[in-house]
């Protein structure tokens, strides 16, 4: 069974989720990569506002491919998050809470996920045009110079994802070998 969550969500509406539970995330999610987190790092640096509300936000690490004709987006499949870490624990400590893509996260992310109570959801690689199916609008709000790295607005139903890090820092990328050599 899948658990709902409707985001913007705070740390305390995400406290009860953990690692290997599926969810299904509706609401409105920002897309950020590489470039889009360095630029949204470098704001924040220089005291500059960021082109969203990082305040209980949720960041889908993705670069949709262009929409054809009737679409509102095209594929949208995950990118790998540890190309974001260098960026997340600051962006957590401003007030993100729901982090999504792919793949193993390092120690100063996990430590910053306990420290604010984010999560870390993992969306399924190469599920690209099913996952754009849950996009029911998109808009390019910053950067539109960096293609499809710019970064939009999406309001999602239903995306399915899977928690990957919980509020505790119970990691399912380690959790899940270990589960699977105990037989």
């Amino acid at each position: 069974m899948s658990k709902e969550i409707k985001v913007p969500a705070t740390a305390e509406e995400l406290k009860d989720l953990k690692a290997g539970d599926m969810v299904l995330l509706s609401g409105i999610v920002y897309t950020a990569r590489d470039q889009a987190h360095k630029r949204i790092v470098e704001c924040i640096e220089k005291g500059e506002k960021v082109p969203f509300n990082l305040e209980n936000s949720a960041i889908y690490y993705v670069g949709p491919t262009p929409e054809k004709e009737g679409q509102v987006i095209g594929s949208a499949g995950p990118t790998t998050s540890g190309r974001m870490d260098m960026f997340s624990p600051l962006l957590m400590e401003k007030g993100n809470t729901i982090m999504i893509g792919k793949g193993k996260r390092n120690a100063a992310v996990k430590k910053a996920i306990q420290n604010t109570g984010a999560v870390y959801l993992s969306a399924i690689g190469g599920a690209g045009a099913y996952l754009a199916d849950c996009v029911l609008s998109s808009t390019v709000i910053a950067w539109e110079d960096l293609g499809c790295e710019a970064v939009r607005e999406l309001t999602v139903k239903n995306m399915p994802l899977i928690v990957a890090i919980d509020s505790q820092g119970n990691d399912i990328y380690e959790i899940g070998p270990k589960e699977y050599l105990k037989g």
